[in-house]
């Protein structure tokens, strides 16, 4: 697998990637009704705003991660190659090109996501509720996760 940056020819497969891992994540936050595609969302919720890495697999992209300095805040990876990996590799990837605190919100009921951040070293640190960024007619509530950042994991020299 590498890790790499996002251009424009990867747009329709982050696309897909994001359309059907969206419906699996929404189902366990039971908020089906509240779909939309990413490319219905992008431009509302400032997509190519953030920096973004794609994880590739025999030159097919698997998944990608969004984030800034302060916010992991798009993780997708394949359904069809969820506990691969893929998004703990992602996670490790915004990480340590940051190299701050991350934060990262889950909606509530996606336990999948929870261990999965839970596994690359982030706490839950709250829970909020709101408006659905990018849909907003939908209210949801969240857990709150925070990373210490890469730094501070990283051995001092002797």
């Amino acid at each position: 697998m590498i890790i790499r940056p996002y251009t424009a020819d990867d747009w329709d497969r982050v696309c897909q990637i994001h359309d059907s891992a969206r419906r699996d994540e929404l189902e366990a936050a039971r908020l089906e009704s509240a779909y939309l595609t990413l490319e219905q969302t992008a431009e509302n919720e400032g997509f190519h705003e953030y920096t973004i890495r794609v994880a590739e697999i025999d030159s097919v992209v698997v998944g990608f991660v969004a984030f800034t300095t302060e916010e992991l805040a798009w993780l997708y990876v394949d359904p069809q190659i969820y506990g691969r990996g893929v998004g703990t590799a992602l996670i490790h990837a915004a990480l340590g090109e940051t190299k701050t605190s991350l934060c990262a919100e889950v909606l509530d009921g996606n336990e999948a996501a929870i261990c999965a951040y839970r596994k690359a070293g982030f706490d839950i640190i709250g829970r909020d509720s709101g408006q659905m960024p990018g849909n907003e007619k939908f209210n949801v509530s969240v857990t709150i996760l925070r990373h210490a950042g890469a730094a501070s994991q990283e051995t001092p020299p002797k």
